[in-house]
């Protein structure tokens, strides 16, 4: 062998990590070791050719569970860009403590031939053996992080059933001090008013409109890093979130359970149970009622180009027992109808526009010459004039059919119908890939239905 031969350079690149910030701010810290440690050891190795990138790797206050560390990202980044050969490591459980994540890196590390090693125990991954006692080891990292996740939660649990507070967002008619919930005066009162309000009236969208009248907001609070969060008008999935907590009674709640809890309650039993018992007559009789099995075709592609949100079918029946159906806005029911300018539209209207939009599509020449190919396969002595009149004579037909199926070739012909002040966009679906060109003359002349129909009612 002759010793003049140049040996050739190994880029290592040095990795450090650490999970918790404590200590992170003193002038010789934990990165500052392992870093010292792994350049030592890469000096030892200088004969064979290693030698220390300038660039720094360094995740501070940062789980190894996670691939989301900015360090680990621009070192993966540079092993792409084939800018290292050697990634050094203090021990494994710095680069990652999820054997999928490890998994990963290994799978990019060997793609680009970059070498993986731990100062500490010894490991390469050239080497099959190597490998395999890198997994194990790995494996153990993980079953720690594990069981100490389930220590978490054992602990977190333990804590919710004996009514601590445990974090999260404070919630409105309370502030947290030492971790605790303290009753807030002012917004302690507007809790009862709106439990007060709707065991009065039994209606949310009513005392949604009377709170935002009134300018009530949900709670504004401040993190302890002090980002203010500014309160947001109440809507209905909020109140209904709050009337049905029982925080407010005094308990605390665990995976659907209620435990006596450490804080004041601010609203009594009494109340609570008038409330409930609304909710329980909304969600069973009069629920029903208002939700009984009506024909919505337009579900699903109706939407309120006012509000840029779907329509959501209701009805409601006259004293007369005529039964009226309207498609809503479902920001005027979340947020109240004065909120948008279109609030429903009649179903039967909208229905019947966008059904004759559909009838045109039907008889369009594309349509009918592939509802004659397709039949055609089938029944090879059909004539194409037979499909003709088969589909100019669809009405009758239509009306025989179901409501689901209507709905559903409605749902098929039709991308979407936007309901504005102005009356219907209508959206249909006219794919052209097989311009058949088989139908009769009078066929091939008609006039071809566009994409996009505008439909005025008012």
């Amino acid at each position: 062998m002759n010793n003049n031969t140049p040996i050739r350079k190994l880029r290592c690149a040095i990795y450090t990590r650490k999970s918790h910030v404590e200590g992170l701010e003193q002038e010789f810290n934990s990165l500052d070791a392992q870093r010292e440690a792994c350049e030592a050891y890469i000096t030892s190795q200088k004969q064979e050719g290693w030698v220390t990138v300038p660039d720094h790797y360094d995740d501070g206050g940062i789980s190894g569970g996670t691939m989301e560390r900015p360090g680990l990202k621009r070192l993966l980044g540079d092993i792409e860009a084939g800018l290292v050969d050697v990634v050094v490591v203090y021990k494994i459980d710095r680069l990652s403590r999820s054997l999928p994540d490890f998994a990963k890196m290994i799978e990019l590390f060997e793609r680009h031939g970059v070498t993986f090693v731990s100062i500490t125990q010894q490991f390469n991954t050239t080497t099959s053996m190597g490998r395999l006692t890198l997994n194990i080891l790995l494996s153990f990292a993980q079953f720690e992080r594990e069981v100490t996740a389930e220590r978490i939660r054992d602990k977190f649990a333990a804590s919710r059933k004996k009514g601590m507070w445990m974090g999260g967002l404070p919630p409105l008619g309370y502030d947290v001090k030492n971790r605790k919930l303290k009753i807030n005066k002012t917004e302690a009162a507007l809790v009862r008013h709106i439990f007060e309000r709707f065991a009065q009236i039994g209606s949310a969208t009513e005392l949604v409109r009377e709170l935002a009248d009134e300018g009530h907001h949900t709670k504004s609070w401040t993190t302890q890093k002090g980002r203010v969060h500014e309160g947001r008008p109440i809507d209905k999935g909020f109140l209904y979130k709050l009337l049905k907590n029982p925080l407010y009674i005094g308990m605390a709640v665990h995976k659907g359970k209620s435990y006596p809890g450490e804080h004041k309650p601010i609203i009594d039993q009494l109340l609570w149970n008038k409330v409930q018992a609304i909710f329980a007559e909304n969600s069973h009789s009069r629920g029903n009622r208002t939700r009984a099995s009506t024909p919505a075709p337009l579900k699903g592609i109706i939407r309120c180009k006012c509000c840029d949100c779907a329509m959501t079918p209701s009805h409601t029946r006259k004293k007369n027992g005529r039964l009226y159906r309207y498609y809503v806005c479902m920001s005027a029911i979340k947020n109240g109808h004065d909120t948008c300018p279109v609030k429903s539209v009649a179903a039967g209207d909208a229905e019947e526009a966008v059904i004759n939009q559909v009838r045109a599509l039907i008889r369009s020449p594309e349509i009918i010459a592939r509802t004659w190919k397709r039949v055609k396969k089938h029944q090879p002595d059909i004539r194409e004039s037979d499909i003709i009149d088969a589909l100019l004579k669809l009405d009758p037909v239509w009306n025989e059919l179901f409501p689901g199926e209507q709905a559903r070739i409605l749902a098929l012909l039709v991308e979407s119908v936007d309901v504005s002040l102005d009356g219907l966009e209508i959206k249909t679906i006219h794919r052209q890939e097989h311009p058949y060109r088989t139908c009769a003359d009078e066929i091939a002349t008609a006039r071809r239905p566009q994409a996009n129909h505008r439909v005025r009612w008012r």
